[in-house]
Order: structure tokens, then C-alpha cells, then sequence
């Protein structure tokens, strides 16, 4: 199933995408739907296959007349895994990690399809990264990889939007100040069940820059899989139902070229990757307050 979470006259609402592409709004086809996806998530798999019968009965709306969200707005966490293609920690020089390298984004850092993000006027160096992202689905601890991808609710197309400057030339290296500017995390258009994504570990992952090809692998460069990466970060925190997780880059990244490429206002990124949509963002300058 592919899932959306869509601003109406009542505030956010969810919805799935039917055979023809049309939304359904899944709590006006069955009315013992939430309206929010974390609880959709929470609920298990009986409220998935609830949402499936609803998306085939529901009546479509047209979805270019609605304004996408990102598919959970307000995810409790926003974690992220770096130097995690070993094509990607080539061309940055360094050695593949031992073990993940860990660093998170705050909420406010969400951004969603369509939506322009902002170029803040303290940066002259923010970078794209294109990353596969994974929304858990039940509440997980200390699970095994084993059985880690059953708490795997799907997947989504994320951008990993990096102030460089900020990131790597502040006293310690400051990849939290770095990576969590307002906006620096879009992701969507679709949370994209995991039974329909099948392998999360062979897919095609691409980002162009005003139309040209920047970024172009596949998740088979992954060093830490999917189920690595869900075991490794549930000995650390409990994850929760809509929790995110940015699985890292692929190589050509901005910050890696000769000579660098940063983004300006006016640029736009789309971030496709295979069988999960193409993310779609405008990037533009700060207005000082």
C-alpha cells in the first residue's frame, strides 16, 4: 500500500492511494480508522488490513487538489546513519565504519513533497543527500536483526539536506547543528508498506539537481542493512510507532566535487528512488527576521 498524510479543512488527515492513483481518505471509507498515522501504525496488523479493504471501496479524490504532508509530520524521533554506502565513504576519504554512525534531526527539521525548503542565511555550504528512509511500526527494543524487520512498518524517499559549514567546521564537528535546520529533513510523498517494497536492500536510489543526475547507486552499496540498523539503534532507545530512520547516502554529493556544489535559491532536488516515488523540493532564501 502506498499511505499519505494530506492537509484538509480539518486539519491532517491519512490516506492510501487506490489502483486508478486516486487518495482515499481511509476514516470517510471506514469510519473505524484514525486519522493520524502513528496510531495507524500503532494499531497493527489489523488496522493494515483494514486500510487495504478501505483504499478498495473508498471514493478517489483527485490528488493534485490537495496539499501533502510529510507522511508522519510529527515523528517523536528523526534518526540518521552517516558514511553508510561504502561508495559514498570512499569518495569521502574515510575508512567504512566499524559499527553505525549515529547522529538525529529534530522534528522541526521535517519537511514534506512539494514543500520549499529554506537556504538559511548563516550557511554557504548546504549540501543534498539522497536516503532511503525507515518508518518503524511497532513499539521495538533490544530485538535481534533476526526479527528486526517485522517491526518495519515501510519505506520512504528522504533527503538528507546538510549544512557543511556548520557540520564539519564548527569546534567538534557539530553534525547535529549542521544536519537539523528547519526543513532539512523532507521525506514522502509516500510511506510505502513493506510488503509492497520487497527487498529494501536492492533498490535504485537517484537525486537531480535542477535536472541533472548527481547521486545514482543502489542500496546494495548499504554497509549497515536495514535489519543491522533497526537492532543496533533498539539497543540504544526504544523506537516508537512513526519513528524515522535516514539510512544514508549514496556517493556525489555536493561537498565531494571538484569544484564544490552547494545549493542557491531557485535550485530544485528530486530524489527518486525505486519502487518508493520521487521527492520533489524547491530550495529558497531565507528571509531575516
Amino acid at each position: 500500500m502506498r499511505l499519505v498524510t494530506y492537509q484538509s479543512e480539518n486539519g491532517s488527515r491519512i490516506a492510501g492511494v487506490n489502483a486508478q492513483g486516486q487518495l482515499v481518505d481511509l476514516n470517510q471509507a471506514d469510519s473505524t480508522l484514525p486519522t493520524c498515522m502513528k496510531t495507524l501504525l500503532a494499531g497493527g496488523e489489523k488496522l493494515l488490513s483494514q486500510t487495504a479493504d478501505a483504499i478498495n471501496k473508498g471514493t478517489g479524490i483527485d490528488s493534485s487538489q490537495v496539499k501533502l504532508l510529510a507522511p508522519i509530520p510529527n515523528p517523536q524521533k528523526v534518526m540518521c546513519i552517516g558514511l553508510n554506502y561504502a561508495d559514498h565513504a570512499k569518495e569521502s576519504g574515510v575508512e567504512p565504519p566499524e559499527e553505525p554512525v549515529l547522529f538525529n534531526k529534530f522534528p522541526t527539521a521535517v519537511a514534506a513533497h512539494e514543500e520549499d525548503v529554506i537556504l538559511p542565511s548563516v550557511s554557504t555550504q548546504v549540501d543534498y543527500e539522497a536516503e532511503l528512509v525507515v518508518v518503524i511500526g511497532k513499539t521495538c527494543k533490544q530485538v535481534s536483526e533476526t526479527d528486526a524487520s517485522s517491526y518495519v512498518a515501510g519505506y520512504c524517499t528522504g533527503h538528507d539536506v546538510s549544512a557543511r559549514d556548520w557540520q564539519l567546521n564548527k569546534p567538534g564537528k557539530q553534525w547535529l547543528s549542521g544536519k537539523t535546520f528547519d526543513g532539512f529533513a523532507p521525506y514522502g510523498p509516500y510511506l510505502v508498506t513493506s510488503d509492497e517494497v520487497g527487498d529494501p536492500g536492492n533498490l535504485k536510489v537517484q537525486l537531480r539537481l535542477n535536472g541533472e543526475t548527481m547521486q545514482d547507486s543502489t542500496t546494495q552499496q548499504l554497509i549497515f542493512g536495514i535489519p543491522e540498523l533497526v537492532s543496533y539503534l533498539s539497543q540504544i532507545c526504544t523506537l516508537l510507532p512513526g519513528d524515522i530512520i535516514f539510512t544514508g547516502t549514496p556517493p556525489g554529493v555536493g561537498m565531494a566535487r571538484k569544484p564544490p556544489v552547494f545549493l542557491k535559491p531557485g535550485d530544485v532536488c528530486e530524489v527518486e528512488i525505486e519502487k518508493l516515488g520521487t521527492l520533489r523540493n524547491r530550495f529558497v532564501a531565507e528571509e531575516r527576521i
